[in-house]
């Protein structure tokens, strides 16, 4: 069955850089648009990052947009998230999620446990 799991947070000081995984199980991910997104103090998950199923089109917030990079690596259905120049509101749990479509669009079908991310100096 479709499984989503989140790791490579932890502390880390601003300016450095970090990489997120999604590994995902159950699934072809040709079939399915994996989105990462960010909470912060328990607050509403915004999507910060999507990349689709049938061309690997990338899609971004615009306030992420040129230090976050969204990829896939068939081989290991892993989805990634590189983050660089970390700055202090990037800190968050990160989660990755699944929606049955080869574009991202919600609702979602499955997410992850997420993994926390904290910028501090």
């Amino acid at each position: 069955q479709l499984n989503l799991v989140e790791s490579g947070g932890g502390l880390v000081q601003p300016g450095r850089s970090l990489t997120l995984s999604c590994a995902v199980s159950g699934i072809n991910l040709d079939d399915y648009a994996i989105g990462w997104f960010r909470q912060v103090d328990g607050k509403v998950r915004d999507g910060i990052a999507c990349i689709s199923g049938s061309d690997r089109n990338a899609r971004y917030l615009d306030s992420v947009r040129g230090r976050f990079t969204i990829s896939r690596d068939d081989n290991k259905n892993t989805v990634y998230l590189q983050i660089h120049s970390l700055t202090f509101e990037d800190t968050g749990v990160y989660y990755c999620a699944a929606v049955m479509k080869s574009y991202c669009s919600g609702p979602y079908d499955a997410w992850g446990q997420g993994t926390q991310v904290t910028v501090s100096s």
